[in-house]
């Protein structure tokens, strides 16, 4: 196994085991069995089957296509890589999210990431597989890595995915944080840079008219910057007090792992996001 999977299959299990000690990591408000399905063969079909899958195809199709560009970019200043990453995964990832939550077809594949009621490093990689194949940004790295991105690939994706996880966790690392002083022009700082607990709970609530939820914003992954410049971003330091979807029928876990290979009867037809709070 590379290092940096190492590295955050570690730093993953660190997460889960703040929520076993301090927010009930098995027990969730509201979760049903499908739930942890969902989450189980969800996550699993990510790790071993579609990231692996696109990253290899990507870099094959870039070696098909430029056979003699192999390592091109390996001697670019590691600023210069960060910032391609930073363009061409992170920002096409806030466009892919936000373009998710705004073409029916697209919210089918990603409702699963928000069907939970509640907010967590489960919910993490807690997507349709399709989501996740089709996603963008994962082929560009994944031909980024070929022109010669690796191993800062390798730090940037540990960087990126520890941001991620403190995200979802309802470990809130930020709430004592708001609560120091000394701390606010920091933390305004910081809230506008990254993701945080409170920045993307908002983009999980459940109601829109709660003075939390942003369900349509909030979008950035690593970081949060994205949403300030492009205009989606709410930031109020409050959480949620529900999380998941309103106004969508019921959905079945295959329903949320293989769509459109498996639908219900009622939502063969994709339902437009904006039906959700």
């Amino acid at each position: 196994m590379k290092p940096e999977i190492l590295v955050v299959t570690a730093i993953f299990a660190v997460f889960v085991l703040l929520e076993i000690v301090f927010t009930r990591f098995f027990q969730k408000p509201g979760q049903t069995r499908d739930d942890a399905l969902v989450e189980i063969l969800g996550g699993g079909a990510l790790v071993m089957i579609s990231q692996p899958l696109v990253l290899f195809s990507a870099g094959l199709l870039a070696a098909y296509a430029m056979p003699s560009a192999e390592g091109m970019l390996a001697a670019w200043p590691i600023f210069a890589q960060i910032a391609l990453l930073l363009v061409l995964d992170d920002m096409v990832q806030y466009w892919w999210h936000r373009l998710s939550h705004t073409v029916p077809w697209l919210y089918k594949l990603h409702r699963s990431h928000h069907n939970a009621e509640y907010l967590s490093i489960r919910v993490v990689y807690r997507n349709n597989v399709f989501y996740y194949l089709f996603m963008p940004n994962l082929w560009f790295t994944g031909v980024l890595i070929y022109l010669g991105l690796g191993w800062v690939y390798a730090g940037y994706l540990v960087v990126k995915m520890t941001v991620i996880f403190g995200a979802h966790s309802d470990v809130r690392w930020d709430e004592p944080l708001y609560k120091i002083k000394w701390l606010s022009p920091i933390m305004w700082l910081v809230e506008r840079t990254i993701s945080t607990p409170a920045t993307h709970g908002a983009h999980h609530g459940k109601h829109a008219d709660d003075g939390v939820t942003n369900y349509k914003g909030n979008f950035g992954n690593l970081l949060f910057f994205w949403d300030v410049l492009f205009g989606t971003a709410k930031i109020t330091r409050g959480y949620p007090e529900k999380m998941g979807v309103e106004n969508l029928p019921a959905t079945t876990v295959g329903e949320q792992l293989l769509w459109p290979i498996i639908s219900t009867e009622r939502n063969v037809t994709a339902v437009s996001p904006s039906a959700a709070s």
